[in-house]
Parts: C-alpha cells; sequence; structure tokens
C-alpha cells in the first residue's frame, strides 16, 4: 500500500503539525517510543490520539482535582459514561459531550450528530436511553448568520432525538456576543439499566474476535478529533469534511441490536465501545489498552461505503452509527445473526493477540505495528503556563456597578425580554418531550422528570452554565455553575446524585485562559465536595476562538437527581390562592455579570463576591426534607434577572397572582443574582412546619392569589403588573428576534 509520504518525508515536511502534533512530540514517538520514523498511518494514528480532545493532554492535571466517588458511584470516569446506583438493583448513566466546531460549521449535522454521539455512549454501557437535554450557546440575535446557526442547530437536535424515539426533557440556551464566531452545543444523555447488565469497553482474550457493527465507513468526519482541539478561524469556517453526517433510523437499528446483544446473551461479549472521536483507532485502542492485550486488524475487512479508502482515512473516519465489540472466539456468527436481523454490517476485522502491539494490514502490507499504550497511555502530558488576567486584577480595585432602577415596572418587562430570559418554547416545542410517555415534567421547568418504569422512583435532570460569571470570577463562577445546578435539581424535589460537565474554554496556550479553567474547575470541585455530588464523566472542549477571540469560559453542569416518590414532584409554577409565598436564601447586591447589567450597560464588569457553600448546602437540605413529606407547593430557582423573573415565571401559564412584601429589599436588589436562592409556595396548613424547619434561611413575603396580577411593595418601589401582558412579552420576544430582518 503506497503511503502519501514516506516517514522521510513526513519528517522533512512536517505535515502532522497541521493535525495538532507538535515537533516535540513527533520527536519523542520516534526516538523514544518507536525507536523509528512513524510511516504516514501511524502518523496520522498518533495526531488524533495525542490530540487534547482525545487525551487531555493539558487538561488532564486540572481534572484531577474533581472528586468522582461517593458511596452510590458504580463506574466513574474513564468508560462511555458514568453509572450511579439508583437502590433495586438498577443505575442511572449519563454523559455530555461538546459538538461545537461541528455546530459551528454545519449546525444541523453538527447538533444531529452531537445527539448521536452521545446516545451511544449511554448504549454502549448497556443502558436504555430514556432522556436528553442541551446546553446551547449562540451570539446575539441582530445577527443574520446566528439567526441561522440557531434554527440548524435546534432542528440538527429534533430530528434526530424524535426519529430515535428519545425524548429531550430539559435544556438552557443563552445568548452573548462571545459566542459569535464559536457556536457551543453541548449535548446530554441519561439512560437506565439493571446494575448485572452494566458493560465496559475492553477488549481482552487471545484468539478473541474484534468486530465491527453498524454503518459502513466513509470520508465524513476524518480528523475530526484534531479539528475540535484546534483554533477556529475564518480559514476553516468551511471546513465540513471534519462534520460528520448522522443517519438516526440506523442508529435506532443499532441501539436495539447492541442492547439485545449485551442483555440477552452476556456471554458472547466481552466489551463494547461507541466509534466516536478518531473513530477505529480510538475504540480499538481503547478498548486493547483496558484489556491489557494486544490486537491485529485487517483493515481491507471494514465495511466501506467509499471505494479507494486509505488506511489513514478508514482509521481516522468519524461516520457515524458504528460500534466496537470484542466477542468470545466462536460467538461471531451468533452475533452476526443479530445484526443481519435489524439489517446492520457485522464483520471480523481482527483478533486479540498476545503481547501489547498494535498491528494494522491494509492491501496485503503491514501500514501500522507499534505498541498500544504508544497510543493512549504514553502521551505527553503538558504544562501550562497561567496567568491572573488583567482585567480581573484591574476589576478587582475597581468600585462595583450599582445599577440606579427608577422604573421597577420598565425594566421589568425589559428583562422578560432579551433572548436569554424569554421564553424558549419557540426552540423545545420542536422536540418530542413525551416519546415513550415516561415524562412527568418537560422542558421549561427548573428540571426534566421521568418516571422510572415499574417503580414510583424518578428522575430528575438539569444542564446549567453561566459563561458571564466564570469571565468575571473564574473561581466563584465555577462554584455557582454547581449550586445552581443543585437549586435546579431540589426544586424539583429530587436528591442531587452527581455531575457530568462539559468545560467549554479558549485556547489553552494563552496562560490567561488556562487559569481559567483551572481556577474554575477548583470552584467547581469544592462545590462537589460540599453537595457531594462527584464528577462521573464528560469532556473537555478547549479551543473555543474564533479569529484569536475566546468565548467566555463556560463550564457546562449536567446533574440528575433522584426523586424517591414521584408523588412528591415539586411543579415550578404556583399552585393555588391562599399558598404562603417563602423567598428561601439571602439577598445582595450581586450584578457584576447579571442580565441586568448586560441589559443597562450593553457589556459585563466587575467581580462576585464570594459566598459560603455549607449554609447553603444545609439550608438546601432541610427544604428538600420538607418536599419529600409533602408541605411545599411550588418552587422555582433564581437565576437570570433574579427574583423578579423568578416570581413572574411562577406565575405564567397559570390563571393565579402574587401578593407580596418585600419591603426589605430595594428595586435594584430586586434584579439581583445572588446564588442559591428559590421562591417556595407552601400551602397554609404547612407554613408553621415550613418556618420551624427553615428558620431565618426562608422569609415569608406574600400570599398567592386568584387574581393574575403581580403585586409588590419594594423599600423603593412598587410594582402592579398583570400577569398575562407579561407574559405576552416573555412569549413573543424570542419569535420576533428571530423573524426580525434587522
Amino acid at each position: 500500500m503506497k503511503q502519501a509520504m514516506s516517514p522521510e518525508e513526513i519528517k522533512a515536511k512536517k505535515p502532522y503539525l497541521d493535525w495538532s502534533l507538535s515537533e516535540a512530540e513527533y520527536d519523542y514517538i520516534s526516538q523514544q517510543l518507536l525507536g523509528r520514523l512513524p510511516n504516514y498511518t501511524e502518523t496520522g494514528l498518533f495526531s488524533a490520539m495525542w490530540s487534547e480532545h482525545c487525551s487531555y493532554k493539558k487538561s488532564k492535571p486540572v481534572l484531577r482535582l474533581f472528586p468522582n466517588k461517593n458511596a452510590r458511584v458504580l463506574q466513574g470516569p474513564g468508560e462511555g459514561a458514568g453509572v450511579v446506583d439508583i437502590d433495586d438493583g438498577q443505575a442511572v448513566v449519563f454523559k455530555a459531550e461538546s459538538h461545537n466546531h461541528p455546530t459551528t460549521v454545519e449546525p444541523y449535522q453538527g447538533a444531529a450528530t452531537g445527539i448521536g454521539g452521545i446516545l451511544r455512549d449511554i448504549f454502549s454501557m448497556g443502558a436504555r436511553p430514556v432522556a436528553s437535554l442541551d446546553s446551547l450557546h449562540f451570539g446575539e440575535l441582530t445577527d443574520a448568520q446566528t439567526k441561522m446557526k440557531v434554527t440548524g442547530t435546534v432542528r440538527g437536535i429534533g430530528d434526530y432525538g424524535n426519529c430515535m424515539g428519545i425524548p429531550t426533557v430539559a435544556g438552557e440556551t443563552t445568548f452573548d456576543p462571545c459566542y459569535q464566531g464559536n457556536v457551543l452545543c453541548n449535548a446530554m444523555s441519561v439512560g437506565l439499566m439493571d446494575q448485572k447488565d452494566l458493560q465496559k469497553g475492553k477488549a481482552a482474550g487471545i484468539g478473541n474476535a474484534v468486530m465491527y457493527v453498524g454503518a459502513k465507513t466513509g470520508r465524513d468526519g476524518i480528523h475530526g478529533a484534531t479539528f475540535a482541539s484546534a483554533d477556529f478561524s475564518d480559514e476553516n469556517a468551511t471546513q465540513r469534511s471534519a462534520v460528520q453526517v448522522g443517519d438516526p433510523f440506523m442508529e435506532k437499528l443499532l441501539l436495539e441490536a447492541c442492547l439485545e446483544v449485551i442483555t440477552k446473551h452476556p456471554d458472547w461479549l466481552v466489551g463494547i465501545q461507541d466509534m466516536g472521536a478518531a473513530g477505529i483507532v480510538s475504540s480499538s485502542a481503547e478498548m486493547a489498552s483496558e484489556g491489557h492485550s494486544g490486537m491485529e486488524l485487517d483493515l481491507d475487512l471494514v465495511p466501506q461505503r467509499e471505494a479507494g479508502m486509505s488506511a489513514y482515512e478508514i482509521m481516522l473516519s468519524e461516520s457515524q452509527e458504528r460500534m466496537l465489540l470484542c466477542v468470545n472466539k466462536g460467538h461471531e456468527e451468533d452475533v452476526k445473526k443479530v445484526f443481519d436481523f435489524y439489517d446492520l454490517e457485522a464483520v471480523t476485522i481482527g483478533r486479540i493477540t498476545a503481547g501489547h502491539q498494535y498491528v494494522l494490514h491494509h492491501d496485503g502490507e503491514v501500514v501500522c505495528d507499534i505498541p498500544v499504550s504508544s497510543l493512549t497511555d504514553d502521551v505527553l502530558e503538558e504544562s501550562s503556563e497561567e496567568q491572573k488576567p488583567a482585567r480581573i486584577v484591574a476589576a478587582e480595585q475597581a468600585p462595583a456597578w450599582q445599577p440606579h432602577i427608577t422604573d421597577v415596572e420598565a425594566t421589568l418587562r425589559s428583562l422578560l425580554q432579551q433572548s436569554t430570559v424569554a421564553d424558549k418554547s419557540s426552540l423545545y416545542q420542536q422536540y418530542d418531550s413525551q416519546v415513550r410517555t415516561n415524562t412527568v415534567v418537560g422542558p421549561g421547568s427548573d428540571a426534566g422528570v421521568i418516571r422510572v418504569r415499574g417503580t414510583h422512583k424518578g428522575l430528575a435532570m438539569t444542564t446549567d452554565g453561566n459563561g458571564r460569571f466564570v469571565y468575571l470570577s473564574p473561581k466563584v463562577g465555577g462554584q455557582i455553575a454547581l449550586v445552581e445546578a443543585v437549586c435546579n435539581i431540589i426544586a424539583s424535589g429530587a436528591e442531587p446524585l452527581a455531575i457530568t460537565d462539559c468545560l467549554n474554554y479558549g485556547d489553552p496556550n494563552d496562560p490567561e485562559i488556562f487559569w481559567e479553567l483551572h481556577q474554575s474547575v477548583q470552584g467547581m470541585a469544592e462545590a462537589c465536595r460540599v453537595f457531594d455530588t462527584p464528577v462521573i464523566s464528560g469532556n473537555v472542549s478547549l479551543y473555543n476562538e474564533n479569529n484569536g477571540q475566546a468565548i467566555h469560559p463556560t463550564p457546562m453542569v449536567g446533574m440528575v437527581g433522584l426523586v424517591k416518590n414521584l408523588d412528591h414532584v415539586i411543579p415550578s409554577f404556583v399552585q393555588q390562592p391562599g399558598d404562603r409565598v417563602y423567598l428561601v436564601g439571602q439577598t445582595g447586591d450581586d450584578y457584576a455579570g447579571s442580565e441586568l447589567q448586560k441589559m443597562l450597560q450593553g457589556e459585563i464588569s466587575g467581580t462576585l463576591a464570594d459566598f459560603d457553600l455549607e449554609p447553603v448546602r444545609d439550608y438546601l437540605h432541610r427544604l428538600l426534607k420538607l418536599m419529600q413529606a409533602g408541605k411545599v407547593a411550588s418552587a422555582h430557582d433564581l437565576s437570570e434577572g433574579g427574583l423578579g423573573v423568578a416570581l413572574s415565571e411562577t406565575l405564567f401559564k397559570t390563571d393565579l397572582g402574587m401578593d407580596l412584601d418585600l419591603r426589605h429589599l430595594t428595586a435594584d436588589q430586586f434584579f439581583s443574582e445572588t446564588p442559591g436562592r428559590l421562591v417556595v409556595t407552601v400551602p397554609a396548613e404547612f407554613a408553621a412546619d415550613f418556618e420551624s424547619t427553615m428558620g431565618g434561611d426562608a422569609a415569608m413575603v406574600g400570599t398567592v392569589t386568584n387574581s393574575h396580577w403581580l403585586q409588590a411593595r419594594l423599600a423603593n418601589a412598587e410594582i402592579n403588573q398583570n400577569v398575562s401582558e407579561l407574559q405576552q412579552l416573555w412569549e413573543e420576544a424570542l419569535p420576533c428576534q428571530l423573524k426580525s430582518k434587522d
């Protein structure tokens, strides 16, 4: 097989520099690991496997800060997805992945294949996916390109998920100029399984078969991993060859075939793994590494949909809907029959060998012969310089920005129409949130909730991230991302279990950006320990820049919680007149990075105030116990827009109102975004118990009325607003912005 370049030409021309492999890494591979020059195929494999997207060579030192174990964790980071015990021999499986660069280049396919890839991570563990979530961050809707990207991204998510028959039950969508040239598309999937069916990505047992199953391999997505591990610019803004093309109908067949083998014929299977980033090379090398095995593959046997593909192209293609299985010798035909039934390819392309070599044959020649560990374990970790950004140093010395609101009602109406705050139903109504009939709470609430069929349990789930906060104060912002997720889960009446994450940042070679990554992960890790919510899976997405301009550092937290009794799921909207209204948590003057600041100033500035995590944990746990005892009618967390927006949202789509005494707050504080707060309504008969349990951590501020008016007295202002009019402004804002020709 003729290689595109000889090893000597590769050394001289250095094409690997365009594949995110450094000269120092190339020299280390050739001189230390192999003792010879790698050929073209081998160089390509190293480039993909040593990319940040696959190896985390820059971020590993930071990721070690995360806790990843507690009494419920059955499988932490390192496999396709994390697994958590939910009692009764059952487990919840979940993970989030980023698909940022592909979605920026090709919104529809980028988003669709992001969903497809994360679903395969779930069923590769032996779990059936039961729900999807997303976290989407776009530029401002004043830009025609952004409107196109929003439309394409949402359609891609909806089409793939709907065709798969998996409900999309929760998510978030924000808008900020920093995402104008680099969209963030983070997808999360949640699955359910019996613990006995748990699988791992392992290849072991000399003579056992390596079986390729699913769709045929094409040239789409080649070097997708390295595409995701480099800065974005106008030069690669049309790099569609690195974007995969999805087929949800084939994925549905693949899901059913894989689960049939896993659950009905576990004795046939040694291990299974999705062919995700870096395609065949990542799945096969990682499985061999996990099994401490050698592997030999014949690439001529790989099902291909295009003629004349080279070994390089076959190994690095990221064509979708493909899995790799390690099958016990003698059961190859059994597995093939299952996949034949679903009209899917199932081909033995190699065997497990003694030793630890990774050998590839193509066109009758050996095109790769290297140690497995050289691809997976010998990656050179890269230390990074860190430097506190000058903007933060300056902000710490400057006086805090203070709003001066003269018309609180007009401010509330304007905030409700901000694109990040406004009603997102025009987007998520394109998703089927009720398919499979297990959805208890769908999109538009603090967290989605699904029932665990056959039990009286449920699972609550949410995605949360606020790049503005992390940009201003990375450590505190990281803590807030976790606290917001906890508040959303508890607001639904669920016990927080664990998290997955997508760590979206700019170029880590910039010392200021790496400092942001380090500080924010440190903040997240501290909060995870306080709330006992370990990180069980996730991914790192660096190099999110466009023409040298980085996004705000945006760690996304995906959290799952356990609802022990579905009778006590808590809605986010008020329930009946006469219920008492409580504000849980203390309100401060927290305006830096707020929606109010962005709206009034056109930019964000300042730093975030430190806050104590332990008291927040303690009163949220007390609140959860009251919820589980059936003594809370509704709960809604406070986030963008603060108390003013949260109160409005609790009344929307009801025929009720509120009469509130908020004279301990100013008009400015009505929109403060102090974290860790909720609006809670309580039936009058439980008010005494609620106040006794919550003490000074909850203040009774009014009652629910049947007037459909929001009435509130502040220290220096009054509010008297028709809820129907507020709701109309909130509902119509986003559709109008998307359709506007401006």
